[in-house]
């Protein structure tokens, strides 16, 4: 991590028994970016999470259940965690959010687009999200039955980036086993997707960045594509040689694209 971003953590109550913990880089401000993590949990983010908190504030919350944090039962979908992050922006008074998310996170982010009735949420990027129905079984994988080095074969474009499983503790796997669950809850008995909100996705008018790792091998780069053109807004960035997590294989790239985004689409007129 970036010796110049110290990290500040830090729980949050937000009512009805739920509380969500936070980690804060750079400095506070009502303008942020909220970064949401993928099933791999918060550590899939943190690089990219130092890098922008160079240039803004950034807010990077642990998904109930993830890492040993406690859940309430309410909480049990995707769209319930979109309506908890939309109750931490208000807590945190942010005023404009650019809202990135990968992997589920992403789906997250489309959610939180779809109830900010506030219009908090300025614009988001979607890093390799999961969410819409594909149009075909050659777009997605379903990897719950799949070991998991499978999937991280599948995951991952360069070797190097996979983790080698056999070098984990005893905690560190239970933890992961405990976080998997946690996000076969909150993904559904579909898992991947929601069957009805690729259709609802054209009411967004925010602007969107698809950011997209073109080797993934759980969702396809015409799955991406897709996802692109269900917004109104839409836009699609591919990521050459990197899997589900381009932020880590190829992370010079995404923060590019994140860059030319911001200047050419969310504030075009500024210097």
């Amino acid at each position: 991590m970036n010796a110049t971003t110290p990290t500040t953590t830090r729980t949050l109550q937000l009512g009805n028994a739920l509380e969500i913990t936070v980690d804060e880089r750079g400095e506070q401000s009502e303008s942020a970016v909220l970064l949401l993590h993928s099933g791999a949990g918060p550590r899939s983010i943190a690089g990219l999470a130092a890098a922008l908190s160079e240039h803004v504030y950034v807010i990077t919350p642990t998904h109930p259940g993830f890492e040993n944090t406690p859940r309430v039962g309410w909480l049990e979908s995707v769209a319930d965690l979109a309506d908890a992050y939309l109750d931490l922006i208000e807590e945190l008074k942010l005023e404009t959010v650019m809202v990135i998310g990968n992997s589920i996170g992403g789906w997250i982010a489309s959610e939180m687009a779809l109830r900010d009735i506030k219009g908090r949420v300025t614009s988001i990027v979607l890093i390799n999200a999961t969410g819409i129905r594909p149009d075909g079984d050659d777009q997605i994988v379903d990897v719950r039955a799949l070991p998991p080095t499978a999937i991280t074969r599948l995951s991952f474009h360069n070797p190097a980036y996979r983790p080698d499983f056999a070098k984990l503790t005893d905690e560190q796997r239970a933890t992961g086993a405990a976080n998997q669950r946690t996000m076969a809850v909150y993904a559904g008995e579909d898992f991947l997707f929601a069957p009805k909100l690729r259709r609802r996705l054209r009411r967004v008018t925010t602007p969107t960045l698809v950011v997209w790792g073109e080797e993934d091998g759980v969702l396809s780069a015409a799955y991406g594509r897709a996802y692109a053109e269900s917004f109104a807004n839409g836009h699609y960035a591919p990521i050459a040689e990197a899997g589900h997590f381009p932020q880590i294989e190829q992370p010079g790239a995404v923060l590019g694209a994140i860059g030319d985004f911001v200047d050419n689409v969310v504030k075009p007129d500024e210097d």
